[in-house]
């Protein structure tokens, strides 16, 4: 068969593949404009409102958390007042170890041809896995600060970070950006940018299972005493989202420019990986801990 027969084998097939995964009733794709105001060259977009108010929202409930003695048990924590500054370490690392994250494990080559694209964070591309680190670090440094026990301080963030998860996913949905995979299931949606496939709506499943389904688990545990048991609730929310995280890339369509990564596996499944022996950890120190007080 001559090339030109095999490229129009391949487009033939290709045009075959996408009408069947085009479902006859696939849901509509609800276009809302990723700018919420423009007032001239200002523009207030969904993105960056999900960030600010999952810091906000997290904020406030960190505030009832650590105004309510019963649920520490006498455990050392951060005040009130001190929280304030917590916000702005804990915004600065997600924000810069975010960025640093995607750059370093998404689009290294890129970047490395365009270094001056590295802080145009308007542009998109943040990574959790590199926020999570950067607010972790953030953390360490506001313990040490304050002299708060540092399992104190990372359990109370890791109770309230599934607020800006869910946020988080549902900007992913208005933006669109980080679709599912080309499906035939009823609930399908055609993202605008990308292409004729009818695809998972894989942002709305993790806002449901690493936001709103983590959130309700660890505040059930908060509500049992989990906060009386350094790093138990660390613990609970890493391997939580490490393996809501890996679920949900099944259904998530990889990253363009990386892909497949062997087997089957993305970016984001190997992140989790060390993330879930982390909350491994915590679990084995907390479990530990309560052996050597009895």
């Amino acid at each position: 068969m001559t090339p030109c027969g095999c490229g129009l084998r391949d487009n033939w097939l290709n045009s075959l593949t996408a009408i069947r995964l085009m479902p006859v009733f696939a849901i509509p794709y609800p276009v809302i404009d990723p700018v919420l105001i423009a007032l001239g060259p200002l523009q207030i977009r969904w993105y960056a409102l999900a960030y600010i108010f999952g810091l906000l929202l997290g904020w406030a409930y960190a505030r009832a958390l650590v105004a309510r003695d019963a649920l520490w048990g006498g455990q050392a924590r951060p005040d009130a007042v001190s929280l304030d500054d917590l916000l702005v370490y804990v915004a600065l690392g997600v924000v810069l170890g975010g960025r640093l994250g995607y750059v370093l494990f998404y689009n290294f080559d890129f970047f490395l041809d365009n270094p001056g694209e590295i802080i145009a964070v308007w542009h998109g591309g943040m990574s959790f896995h590199g926020g999570l680190v950067g607010a972790a670090l953030a953390g360490v440094f506001f313990a040490k600060r304050t002299q708060v026990p540092v399992s104190s301080v990372s359990d109370l963030c890791c109770a309230v970070v599934p607020i800006g998860l869910f946020l988080g996913r549902i900007a992913n949905f208005i933006k669109p950006e980080l679709w599912g995979r080309p499906t035939d299931v009823a609930w399908a949606m055609v993202f605008p940018g990308a292409g004729p496939f009818a695809r998972h709506p894989s942002q709305l499943y993790e806002a449901g299972l690493e936001g709103a389904t983590l959130f309700a688990l660890l505040w059930l545990m908060v509500r049992l005493g989990a906060l009386r048991r350094p790093w138990l609730v660390t613990g609970v929310f890493c391997i939580g989202y490490g393996v809501a995280r890996i679920i949900c890339e099944f259904f998530r369509e990889p990253d363009p420019q990386l892909g497949f990564l062997f087997g089957g596996a993305t970016m984001g499944m190997l992140l989790s990986v060390p993330l879930i022996l982390i909350g491994v950890g915590c679990l084995w120190l907390a479990i530990k801990r309560e052996a050597e007080a009895f």
